[in-house]
């Protein structure tokens, strides 16, 4: 048994990477620049020169605390038109009309200087002094330079830069104190324009970076236990998931202990009176509530038995005693607020667990085994719960791989709708919100858990049938 966990943990190692790898590439593609959303500013926008100068260094400072002004990965496979210095460019929307200019033209150099020069212009814009006069053409001029920092087409660039060049000519303030730079700018367009090199695009080219990169940072900080901070409130997210797992653990698994003691027992009932009057009602029953969706009970149970109507259950959040009052206050006051989210979670699952035991019970007991078991005069207790019930229990361990990541998740409809700091809620929040540091914690704490879940479920197999092997075939 030692050998097979030892081989389905190596067959783990790779698929973790990959999971990691997968959700790495999400979070680098992902819409957005967190570091403007943390610092909640456009940096490079409107301002002073001197108010323009202290956010990109607070945006710059952020940038490197984050860890994004390192290489993506170990180690990248493109073309010659790719420089190997791109992740030094601060902000992302630059890096990506960079990459498509130096692919379009095929010289990284000339793209460079195209870049510098746009820069030099905007900071010789930044720098005039606003006046009544020079308000408007200002505001104009900071807009296009913007518009050519994200756009990488030949004729929008081409359109923009003459409209920028009217705006100078007609403005002697704005004459006197950017033709220079807009003149260099100028040749510096005209030369990438020019001087091409589109072969460029068909040589391959492998930079490698080593250790000091994004993905070998996030993932060993991941390991450590590390998730990063959100975007939202600064906070770790270790700290955040933490306080939100706690409630998403206690519903779920109150959730499963309940619908496991209360479906199991039915099915076996229904399976023992197939055909009878009583396997007809069960079964009718519980249909009837897997039929109900669980808004809708929630809705109804709130209007009806809490404070809408009879106000016999508390309809939101977890009670109002606070950190200091005894425990046992605490737990009957936190117990009290779960009784109808619980409720909600756990009625759907009473029909489809039961339905799956009984499936695996009707299987067992027309076995040849149990027909012996029955013809020694055995009771038919015994022939169910002893000789049966064990055997039948395969399809119920399917069911119960899927516990771990269901145990984190939460459920989000009945977490938003009864006030419960549950995963769900916390994890719909932040995908509002675009808190991608939480979302892909989840996604990544989903995906090891899930593997997890289907190890386990292979010893409880091979535990319920020691004809399964532990062996892996080969």
């Amino acid at each position: 048994m030692f050998s097979y966990l030892l081989k389905r943990l190596f067959i783990f190692i790779p698929t973790l990477l990959a999971i990691s790898l997968f959700t790495f590439i999400i979070s680098i593609n992902a819409p957005g620049d967190p570091v403007e959303t943390m610092l909640n500013q456009n940096v490079g926008g409107d301002g002073s020169s001197g108010e323009k100068l202290t956010n990109e260094k607070t945006y710059q400072t952020k940038r490197h605390e984050l860890g994004f002004d390192l290489p993506l990965f170990y180690f990248s496979f493109t073309n010659a038109t790719f420089p190997d210095t791109l992740y030094k460019i601060p902000k992302k929307a630059h890096r990506e009309m960079l990459q498509r200019l130096s692919y379009k033209y095929g010289k990284w150099k000339n793209v460079s200087d195209y870049y510098h020069s746009l820069q030099k212009l905007e900071n010789k814009i930044v720098e005039i002094e606003i006046n009544e006069e020079s308000t408007l053409p200002l505001r104009k001029l900071k807009d296009a330079v913007n518009v050519l920092y994200t756009n990488y087409s030949e004729e929008k660039i081409s359109t923009t830069i003459k409209n920028i060049e009217l705006n100078i000519l007609q403005n002697g303030l704005l004459k006197k104190n950017c033709e220079n730079e807009f003149n260099n700018f100028i040749n510096s367009y005209h030369h990438l324009l020019i001087d091409k090199a589109v072969a460029n695009k068909y040589i391959p080219v492998i930079y490698w970076y080593g250790l000091n990169n994004q993905y070998h940072r996030w993932i060993s900080k991941f390991i450590q236990g590390d998730f990063g901070i959100s975007f939202q409130d600064k906070r770790p997210v270790s700290s955040k998931i933490g306080d939100a797992l706690k409630w998403s653990m206690i519903l779920s698994i109150s959730s499963i202990i309940i619908a496991y003691f209360i479906a199991i027992p039915l099915g076996v009932k229904s399976a023992i009176d197939k055909g009878k009057p009583s396997e007809k009602l069960i079964s009718t029953g519980l249909f009837l509530l897997y039929s109900l969706p669980n808004f809708w009970v929630a809705t109804l149970l709130i209007q009806f038995l809490g404070g809408g109507g009879l106000n016999w259950f508390p309809t939101f959040g977890l009670g109002s005693l606070s950190e200091g009052a005894p425990f046992w206050d605490r737990f009957w006051e936190t117990a009290y607020h779960l009784i109808l989210p619980l409720f909600c979670l756990t009625y759907a699952s009473f029909a489809f667990i039961s339905r799956q035991m009984r499936g695996g019970m009707l299987d067992i007991l027309e076995l040849d085994y149990i027909r012996t078991a029955k013809a020694k005069g055995l009771k038919k207790r015994v022939v169910v719960w002893k000789h049966a019930f064990k055997n039948s229990l395969m399809p119920i361990i399917t069911l119960f791989a899927n516990i771990f990541p269901m145990a984190i998740s939460g459920s989000f409809i009945i977490e938003i709708i009864f006030s419960i700091p549950g995963m769900g809620q916390l994890t719909l929040s932040a995908i509002y919100a675009r808190d991608y540091p939480i979302v892909f914690t989840v996604l990544m704490f989903t995906a090891i858990l899930t593997l997890i879940g289907n190890l386990v479920a292979d010893i409880l197999y091979a535990y319920i049938d020691p004809r399964i092997s532990f062996t892996i075939k080969k």
